[in-house]
């Protein structure tokens, strides 16, 4: 399971969202997102299309400061790894995809796997495509295979495959199965095999510490997802609780939780602050604290997430998206402003763009350092006790995700 140039399988636990960064799963976005059409970017769930060679040089910061920090695991590596198997093969596609990824390679095991991988990630064209047709590609590419945090999350020392809301996404959830459970060899919880109707995204989910989940709720994680969360740990805590938000189900920009809600270390969170004070579009959006106590669960309503952590001792203060002025917050969480990724505790990774969101986080304590220095060297994040690296991106969010959205922590310290 070590080929030469892959990484050995590393431990799998995420008991906080801000413990110190040790290993991440990522994807470097590929010729799947130059395969949309503004005819087709809507079923990819996209409201624009991406210009690749600015989203190379945009990635190449964003996953260099990564590296900087911690091990970097990419999707198509362990694929490719795992796809020599042929019972995986089995388990990814069908008779006639692996026949076209046999036909496409120089016939050895090796580039079978490399040209399969190739297929499943950026699609593959239907042979009797007219050269007009909607319907251009056999095998769909994944457009959004990039956002690693959503079709899986860890929870603590397991992984949630989770239940995606859109078809397009689906094969993601196969992929991470595949990953997780034959390199990671990693115990995993399946929201669909719960429940059918049961819808969970990566994006709702945030390990806030060994006790305590924050979830999402919207468009895309739903109540029953929750609910299935919440009778798996009430089976196995004795004590355990879930703060829940619910979320506007448009504009899009409102997707997930992290798009308005991030733990920036113990203390510290992003938020926008509307969903603080539940006004405009939060004006009816509910928080809700469900506790669990020796397999009893029940439900409290609490004015809003800083009030729902306080009130179980937490000491945790807001620092607002973009300020605050309304109108900038609005423009500032359209384009990812509060999705913010932790390496550690008061350590951050986000978007440069959205410049008075990181002019809050400076006056909050926080160094801002840029990207290209600490990529190239000339700026080193052990320097400094509190910091926000940023990185340069004009094409990235408007795929519609951020920091957060493309990382899938694998393993962090306890705190």
């Amino acid at each position: 399971m070590d080929p030469k140039g892959l990484l050995a399988p590393c431990k799998i636990n995420v008991s906080s969202e801000t413990g110190r960064l040790r290993a991440v799963l990522l994807h470097r976005p590929g010729v799947e997102i130059e395969r949309m059409t503004p005819i087709n970017a809507g079923q990819a769930l996209y409201s624009d299309i991406l210009n690749k060679q600015l989203v190379d040089c945009e990635y190449d910061n964003f996953s260099g400061v990564l590296s900087k920090w911690a091990q970097v695991y990419y999707v198509s590596d362990i694929l490719q790894h795992l796809l020599v198997d042929d019972e995986i093969k089995r388990e990814l596609a069908d008779d006639e995809v692996i026949k076209i990824a046999q036909d496409l390679s120089d016939g050895s095991e090796t580039d079978v796997a490399k040209q399969l991988t190739r297929i499943l990630i950026e699609g593959y064209e239907h042979p009797d495509w007219d050269g007009m047709s909607e319907e251009r590609y056999l095998v769909k590419p994944l457009y959004n295979l990039f956002f690693t945090r959503d079709a899986s999350s860890t929870v603590y020392n397991r992984v949630l495959i989770n239940s995606m809301s859109f078809e397009v996404r689906k094969r993601e959830t196969l992929i991470y199965n595949a990953i997780f459970h034959h390199f990671f060899h990693v115990d995993t919880l399946d929201t669909l095999a719960w429940n059918a109707e049961a819808r969970t995204e990566g994006g709702d989910v945030q390990i806030a510490s060994p006790d305590l989940l924050c979830i999402g709720q919207g468009i895309r994680t739903n109540p029953k997802g929750i609910e299935y969360l919440a009778q798996q740990f009430a089976a196995e805590r004795d004590h355990f609780n879930i703060l829940v938000q619910e979320l506007p189900h448009n504009p899009e920009s409102f997707i997930h939780l992290d798009m308005v809600f991030t733990f920036l270390g113990k203390h510290q969170c992003m938020a926008f602050e509307p969903m603080l004070t539940k006004r405009g579009l939060f004006s009816d959006k509910d928080t809700t604290l469900i506790n669990i106590d020796h397999g009893k669960i029940t439900y409290h309503r609490v004015d809003n997430m800083v009030a729902g952590l306080n009130s179980l001792g937490w000491e945790i203060e807001p620092v607002l998206g973009g300020g605050r002025d309304p109108w900038v917050q609005l423009r500032e969480q359209w384009h990812s402003g509060a999705n913010f990724f932790a390496l550690g505790d008061g350590k951050i990774i986000g978007y440069q763009r959205n410049y008075n969101t990181i002019d809050a986080l400076n006056k909050a304590g926080f160094d801002v350092l840029d990207a290209l220095d600490v990529v190239s060297g000339k700026v080193s994040m052990d320097d400094h006790e509190k910091f926000v690296v940023v990185f340069p991106a004009s094409e990235l969010p408007r795929a519609g995700g951020g920091a957060r959205c493309m990382t899938m922590p694998l393993l962090r310290d306890n705190e």
